[in-house]
């Protein structure tokens, strides 16, 4: 009876399989070639997955030049920095409160203005009660941390241009009289006058001028800044004498010039 005889079972066939059988020494001649196959297909994985997010990630000038008419990051960084905190100072700026003029400081800010160009008149809008709007009167950021030291100034300054000052009616009988005892004095500075019925901001400015001044009618008189009375008072003033020594007082020199009228405004 003849032996049954018996085959080996095929191994099955796997890549693994196939990729173990490569490196066999009996397949020496394509050892070199499965190598190279692999390192390349290494290389394209780590490109694709690894390097090419580093990639996209580079600095500018890594990937490309910079427009020549554009401005470097750095610069734009300058820019911006700067930008910020200009605009923190016009904040700031815009956050401080104007100065605040007393009754004093604004009846002198106002001669100030007034004298300074015969068209510098109020708006008619403005609220003969109220203080006057600082910015109106003053040629300077009444914001500024030094705004109160110059105010000091503009009021120096207004008494020392205007030592007397007169705000009158042209066609009163009284504004004329007091006009006649300020001219004979022929003071130097010359006397500043305001006739106030002929400005464009007659109907704020006489109350205001009530208001600064604590007089009732026109004219008024100033003499250093100071409202020396109604006209009662000025013609004693006159009679006894003192009006030369008030104004002298104030700055003004009596007999100091040739004979001509006052400052009109």
């Amino acid at each position: 009876m003849p032996l049954p005889s018996y085959s080996t079972p095929a191994t099955p066939t796997t890549p693994l399989a196939h990729v173990v059988d490569v490196f066999r020494p009996r397949k020496n001649r394509f050892r070199a070639t499965a190598i190279a196959l692999l390192s390349l297909v290494a290389l394209s994985s780590y490109i694709v997955f690894f390097a090419g997010p580093s990639l996209s990630t580079a600095p500018l000038a890594l990937r490309r030049q910079p427009h020549p008419d554009r401005p470097s990051a750095w610069q734009q960084f300058a820019m911006n920095y700067a930008a910020k905190y200009a605009g923190s100072a016009v904040d700031a700026t815009e956050q401080r409160q104007h100065v605040v003029l007393d009754p004093a400081q604004e009846l002198a800010a106002l001669t100030a203005f007034m004298a300074a160009l015969p068209q510098n008149v109020l708006p008619t809008s403005v609220d003969p009660a109220q203080p006057l709007d600082p910015q109106l009167v003053l040629d300077f950021d009444t914001r500024s941390p030094g705004a109160s030291d110059e105010v000091v100034e503009v009021v120096h300054d207004a008494w020392h241009r205007n030592p007397v000052v007169l705000f009158t009616k042209s066609r009163s009988s009284v504004s004329r009289e007091l006009k006649a005892y300020i001219d004979a004095l022929n003071l130097k500075p010359a006397q500043t006058v305001f006739d106030v019925d002929e400005r464009d901001d007659t109907s704020v400015l006489i109350p205001i001028l009530y208001r600064l001044t604590g007089a009732t009618e026109l004219p008024i008189l100033l003499v250093g800044g100071h409202y020396v009375g109604d006209m009662d008072a000025v013609r004693s003033l006159q009679q006894s004498g003192e009006l030369k020594s008030l104004v002298t007082s104030a700055g003004a020199t009596v007999d100091g010039r040739r004979r001509k009228k006052g400052r009109n405004h």
